[in-house]
């Protein structure tokens, strides 16, 4: 995906900010306040110290003159903190409700990605892009609307008043001063950008290499692989650092350079400003006046190359953000497509498989080479009637776990196509499809969060009184309450405080919660001991009754009393019929059975 410019990341900001206009305006008018109560600054100690100069008998000016100025001196010097102040507590709700938004928006559009795109994702870089954009956001605010528009409302200000009251000598070396000082800025900010960059993509690699690392603790430690991991990340790390050191080193060049522009300015200045005074064309009050405002500008522009460099970091970090808010849904809605229409009862919830031909990178990286794409399903057709079961067996690899997966959408087939209850699933929305099929994967991921929360997941809101029966359906009501905090128990990172089995019966309690028409089981007691397999076979017989279901499994022990079963193999239906038909037909099933007869 091509960079966008700069200020194609701008106008994209503009619309979040835009949801809050009158505060936007409000703050602008405060910041307009507070910069002309801080030029006005120096003009009033001006006149303070001219005031001061005093002839002889004038006593009552020393009373009365330079406390009424005093007072205005620090009644300006309040003002400027005051409207500061208040242009940022009004501002504060715009910045943090933009931020808000864009980091909504992003999540919203990961979820909605495809299997394929989190499939290949990293995820610890993915975040750390996330987490650099929404501090962009706050950056970008902050030193644009409190650090450039303010000095660029001053340097207008102050070259004005320089112009009308002095010669135009003075707004000239300013504003040649700041020409130069900018130019030099942006030039070498641009220049180190590259750097910069550079060190944020070793960041995010160091940070993505740690956290692949830490996820798979166990793997590490089983094959005595720490030192491996280690240098690994200090790999990354010794590559952030050289990058990090080249940063720095520009930005003390930056630094010197911009030191000698404003000292060179300044001096000029003073001297045109003290030889005004000698030839009595200025005053003393006028000196002071010069310099205070010089210093008042130089300040704030002595952090312009960081302003700059921060601005245009977080633009990067911003365009970055947007860029994954680009990045097209492959399994996308139609549309207005409608919701998928079921019965009350899920009576009609049949489910067909119409020639489906299926192959998950047909127009990824190798067809681009011109490689044709592995075809996993070979022009597959079959029926799950309503409340019926089929069941699907085969060796690895012959594309059962892809039935699945295509008819929850997570991919959208190259040829024919997929109904539920008639309605093909490309012409309805996901959300309605997903809603409507309920699964135990083989492979069971859980929420580092609470049992009852995970159980709860399959239908949030649900009560503890409908968890806990979920809990005694799926067998583990017994194991959580023995557990000291009960279903308060903490289950780990990806579940991993608890056994296989234990997360599979978590996982088949989430989806009795849930109780869909459609249920799928892949695998689902693969990590269950005997007793219990039977146990929850007998438990998922019942719950699939009158339920459309799908049964996809390696040990046949668990399928003999499907309507169908089918046998898969390389992509291919090469069998089909009930357990006792297949075995009379005595081929690949018959010789599957004897074997895992044999084997028990």
């Amino acid at each position: 995906m091509q960079p966008q410019s700069d200020w194609s990341t701008l106008q994209r900001l503009f619309p979040y900010l835009w949801t809050y206009k009158w505060r936007v305006l409000a703050a602008l008018a405060f910041m307009v306040g507070a910069k002309l109560a801080n030029v006005g600054v120096p003009l009033l100690l001006k006149n303070l110290v001219d005031a001061m100069t005093l002839k002889p008998g004038d006593a009552a000016a020393v009373l009365a003159v330079p406390v009424a100025l005093l007072v205005g001196y620090g009644a300006l010097r309040l003002c400027t903190s005051v409207f500061s102040e208040l242009r940022e507590l009004v501002f504060a709700k715009a910045t943090e409700g933009a931020a808000r938004s864009i980091s909504l928006q992003v999540f919203r559009h990961l979820h909605a990605m495809s299997l394929r795109f989190h499939l290949e994702r990293q995820t610890g870089g993915m975040t750390r892009d996330i987490e650099r954009g929404t501090r962009g956001v706050h950056s970008l605010i902050n030193y644009s609307l409190y650090s450039i528009v303010p000095t660029l409302i001053e340097v207008t200000l102050v070259l004005t008043l320089l112009a009308v009251k002095f010669d135009v000598w003075f707004a000239w070396i300013t504003g040649i001063a700041l020409v130069v000082y900018i130019a030099f800025t942006v030039t070498v900010t641009e220049w180190r950008t590259q750097f910069r960059k550079k060190m944020n993509e070793m960041d995010s690699t160091a940070h993505s290499r740690a956290i692949d690392s830490l996820l798979n603790y166990e793997t590490v430690k089983y094959f005595n692989n720490e030192e491996f991991e280690a240098r690994r990340y200090d790999e990354n790390l010794e590559r952030y650092r050289r990058a990090a050191v080249k940063s720095q080193r520009t930005l003390s060049l930056l630094n010197s350079g911009q030191q000698l522009i404003i000292a060179s300015a300044l001096v000029t200045m003073l001297w045109r400003a003290t030889q005004g005074v000698v030839d009595g064309r200025m005053t003393l009050g006028d000196l002071v006046m010069v310099n205070a405002f010089m210093i008042q500008l130089y300040i704030p522009l002595n952090f312009l190359g960081v302003i700059y460099r921060e601005i245009k970091q977080s633009l990067t970090d911003l365009e970055k953000m947007f860029s994954l808010m680009e990045r097209e849904r492959e399994i996308a809605d139609a549309p207005e497509a409608p919701p998928l229409q079921l019965a009350a009862d899920g009576s009609d919830a049949s489910v067909r498989f119409e020639n489906v031909t299926f192959s998950y990178d047909p127009a990824g990286s190798k067809a681009a080479a011109g490689i044709e794409a592995r075809t996993i399903l070979h022009h597959i057709s079959f029926e799950i009637p309503a409340g019926k079961t089929v069941a699907v067996v085969g060796p690895s690899g012959s594309g059962k776990s892809t039935l699945a997966r295509l008819l929850f959408r997570f991919y959208d087939v190259q040829q024919g196509r997929i109904t539920i209850a008639g309605q093909d699933i490309r012409n309805v929305t996901q959300s309605s499809v997903r809603q409507a099929i309920g699964i135990v994967p083989q492979d069971t991921v859980l929420f580092n969060d609470t049992v009852e929360y995970n159980i709860a997941y399959g239908r949030p809101g649900a009560s503890r009184g409908e968890v806990e029966a979920a809990a005694k359906a799926a067998h583990i009501h017994g194991f959580i309450a023995a557990a000291p905090k009960g279903y308060d128990t903490m289950v780990g990172e990806r579940g991993l405080k608890l056994s296989g089995g234990e997360k599979q019966r978590v996982a088949i309690a989430r989806t009795l919660l849930k109780n869909p028409p459609v249920m799928i089981f892949d695998e689902a007691t693969s990590a269950l001991d005997s007793a219990n397999e039977r146990a929850i076979q007998a438990e998922l017989q019942g719950v699939s009754r009158n339920k459309t279901t799908l049964v996809i499994a390696h040990r046949l022990s668990t399928v003999v009393d499907a309507h169908e079963i089918l046998v898969m193999d390389a992509g291919h239906i090469i069998e089909r019929g009930n357990h006792a038909e297949l075995l009379a037909a005595n081929g690949r099933y018959a010789s599957m059975w004897a074997l895992q007869q044999s084997g028990e």
